[in-house]
């Protein structure tokens, strides 16, 4: 496991730096490549991405052995430690996918309070940070400092199913630090006043999604790194953006009429 643990050390010593880290989501070995090749330091490796590449869908549709060999293929085609998203944990223990995601050569991973295989039900607080606190365990016990991202919806799930969104999502990543995450994913935030409450609330980095080329709704990257954002990522948008340009560029190439 020499190759993973060294990838896990760069990856947790990345997230202890201070510094903004970009990691793009990719989906595939050739995302992967074009990504490590224009100088990204680590990559994510996004479900929603990996599904639609695949024919499937997120929401822990895939078959996760599935997900994992696409997982695996992209840590092995580059020299960059790789995370993965895992959505709520495709109804594994959080020992079993630890150890998972490590046989595939990932050395960190999302993992959010929707469990979508029960009906989109939240875990609660508590709950929540329980599962990461394992998963932590689990990673130690395997001699790895494996980067755990908590992720909460709390925000983009709105008032909907929370009085008071922000304030819940602050509670979550709170909890979630304690709980042993290395960082802290909360999304929805769309404000620079979003950000800044998060931002506050906790020690570690705070993941926001970004458009590649559009930005954040709180501004650009030098924006972002100004309010204190320590970690990027594009979610599905890199992949939509792709397709978008492309199927514009193709038209032209296409049967009219």
């Amino acid at each position: 496991m020499s190759r993973t643990a060294d990838h896990a050390t760069t990856l947790a010593d990345l997230h202890d730096s201070g510094e903004i880290l970009v990691l793009p989501t990719v989906w595939d070995t050739w995302s992967a490549q074009v990504a490590a090749q224009a100088g990204f330091r680590g990559l994510t490796v996004g479900s929603h991405p990996v599904a639609d590449a695949i024919g499937s869908a997120d929401g822990e549709n895939m078959d996760f052995a599935d997900y994992l060999a696409v997982v695996g293929r992209i840590a092995g085609s580059v020299d960059v430690p790789v995370s993965a998203d895992v959505e709520s944990g495709y109804g594994l223990g959080a020992k079993e996918l630890i150890e998972r995601l490590l046989d595939a050569g990932a050395v960190g991973a999302n993992i959010e309070d929707v469990v979508h295989r029960e009906d989109k039900r939240v875990r609660d607080r508590q709950e929540h940070a329980d599962y990461i606190a394992a998963a932590r365990s689990a990673a130690d016990e395997a001699g790895v400092p494996f980067v755990i991202n908590g992720r909460t919806d709390a925000v983009k799930l709105g008032t909907d199913v929370f009085s008071d969104p922000l304030a819940e999502a602050v509670e979550r990543i709170r909890l979630m630090e304690s709980a042993g995450a290395r960082a802290v994913y909360p999304v929805g935030l769309s404000t620079a006043e979003q950000v800044t409450a998060l931002v506050e609330a906790v020690s570690v980095p705070v993941n926001v999604t970004a458009h590649p080329v559009d930005g954040h709704g709180a501004g650009s990257l030098a924006e972002l790194t100004e309010l204190g954002v320590r970690r990027v990522t594009f979610g599905p948008l890199w992949q939509k953006w792709l397709g978008d340009v492309s199927a514009e560029k193709l038209a032209s190439w296409a049967p009219q009429g």
